[in-house]
């Protein structure tokens, strides 16, 4: 069944309502890009992963709806052309979206990440590169953690060139996958917790598919001391949960934090100064690992 796209042109204070209204109206889906893009005219709007975008849109925002059929999609474009909120806003083109294979057009975008040379995340459509020596198959879902982001990435490699001891915390888990990495380098009790029942569906799911043994739960399933206590989340929570997190980790156990941009740094240092001393042990792309020995 073939779709149908309509492409507009409105300014940033626009974008919220045509948003909206496209979607009352019955779009599949709703995308805002910069119209300017790959120009000298070209906006960069940077957030944190999870996090609000800092504006709803550019100066000269395009938005793209899909529909289900053109009846809808013309009905759309007629009702919106009508209401107040248009003005200054443009119709730029309508047309059928070519027939194409979505499953395989999405598969195509992730590819093999390389953590070590040795330790790669792999999807489960792709076949482990000859020089991998442990995998993670992990395919994109609904939590954050596919191993694709810089903070990812960090703790894995954490994980891969350090003693896990057998006891490890992974607070905010995400797709599970820093707990599974921390079974598969020699940890025997794995605990993870996060707030989102999602999160630890999903990484019930990924230790099983991966076949490994992870304990997943929300936050009140994280008792005890671990040798090893790892939380890639961001800095605003990590902040608050200083006072929890260090008293998780055992005697000359191991803090790993992520999650964390490079001008946190200080921030951090701060929070966590009343229970130990946090320094940069990793940085990529802007983003950094810290972590601090109890």
């Amino acid at each position: 069944m073939a779709l149908f796209e309509l492409s507009l042109m409105c300014p940033e204070g626009r974008v919220e309502h045509l948003s909206e209204a496209l979607d009352a109206l019955d779009a599949l889906s709703v995308s805002v890009e910069d119209a300017d893009a790959q120009t000298d005219a070209e906006q960069a709007l940077f957030g944190e992963p999870g996090m609000p975008a800092p504006k709803g849109g550019w100066q000269r925002s395009r938005i793209t709806a899909l529909f289900a059929d053109e009846t809808v999609a013309r009905e759309a474009s007629v009702l919106l052309q009508a209401q107040d909120f248009f003005a200054g806003c443009q119709m730029l083109a309508m047309g059928v979206v070519p027939d194409q294979d979505w499953v395989r057009l999405t598969q195509s975008q992730f590819a093999p990440v390389e953590i070590t040379p040795e330790f790669w995340i792999v999807p489960t459509w792709h076949e482990p590169p000859q020089q991998a020596r442990q995998v993670i198959r992990l395919d994109p879902g609904l939590a954050f953690g596919t191993g694709t982001h810089p903070t990812t990435r960090m703790c894995l490699r954490w994980i891969a060139t350090h003693p896990v001891g057998s006891r490890v915390l992974d607070y905010g888990c995400g797709s599970g996958i820093l707990a599974i990495g921390a079974v598969k380098f020699g940890a025997s009790d794995v605990v993870a917790v996060d707030i989102d029942m999602a999160a630890v569906e999903s990484t019930g799911l990924n230790a099983a598919a991966n076949g490994v043994t992870v304990r997943a739960g929300l936050p009140d399933q994280a008792i005890g001391l671990y040798e090893v206590v790892l939380a890639n989340i961001l800095a605003t929570p990590l902040k608050v949960l200083a006072p929890l997190l260090c008293a998780h980790v055992t005697p000359g156990g191991q803090l790993v934090l992520a999650g964390i941009l490079e001008r946190q740094a200080d921030e951090l240092v701060a929070a966590y100064a009343p229970h130990c001393h946090l320094c940069v042990a990793d940085h990529e792309d802007g983003w950094i690992l810290m972590t601090a020995t109890l």
